[in-house]
């Protein structure tokens, strides 16, 4: 089989990886997958095209933005397909930042469902989360729910 049989175009990529084809060509305006032309000018995807795009996909259900995705994808070697070598790299540079990002949604999950409890619905006055908003001195912000500002104050 030739490389160019093994390639994908934009409708099958779209089909494959169940996304829009507006949104193969706003990834690729965005630096995060490439194709190729053809001669009649129309887009051509390696196969791992598919790969990348899932990844992009489920790191944005979770939470990271273009920019940090686009940042593990250039680690990335262009010229072959990542091995699992390659994606358990990427893995590793992301544990801290997924494991943070899980202990705020827990946190949320947990907290939201108490606050919601009392019925007053105001985290300003809030006798049980923030009596007398002790917070207010902490700092700006969600202070509660933000995991690494609660890390280092509990480390002071």
């Amino acid at each position: 089989m030739s490389p160019i049989t093994k390639e994908l175009t934009v409708g099958q990529v779209a089909e494959r990886a169940g996304v829009a084809v507006s949104a193969l060509h706003f990834y690729e305006r965005q630096g995060l997958i490439h194709s190729r032309r053809t001669a009649g000018n129309q887009r051509r995807y390696r196969r791992d095209t598919l790969r990348r795009v899932s990844f992009i996909r489920i790191s944005q259900r979770v939470g990271l933005p273009l920019a940090r995705i686009r940042q593990a994808l250039d680690a990335l070697p262009d010229n072959r397909t990542p091995t699992p070598r390659d994606w358990a790299r990427v893995s590793e540079q992301w544990r801290d930042e997924l494991d943070t990002r899980i202990a705020q949604l827990i946190r949320l999950r947990d907290d939201l469902t108490d606050c919601i409890g009392c019925g007053c619905l105001s985290l300003d006055t809030c006798t049980l989360s923030n009596p007398d908003d002790e917070l207010a001195a902490a700092g700006t912000g969600p202070r509660r729910l933000m995991v690494d500002t609660i890390k280092a104050e509990d480390h002071s």
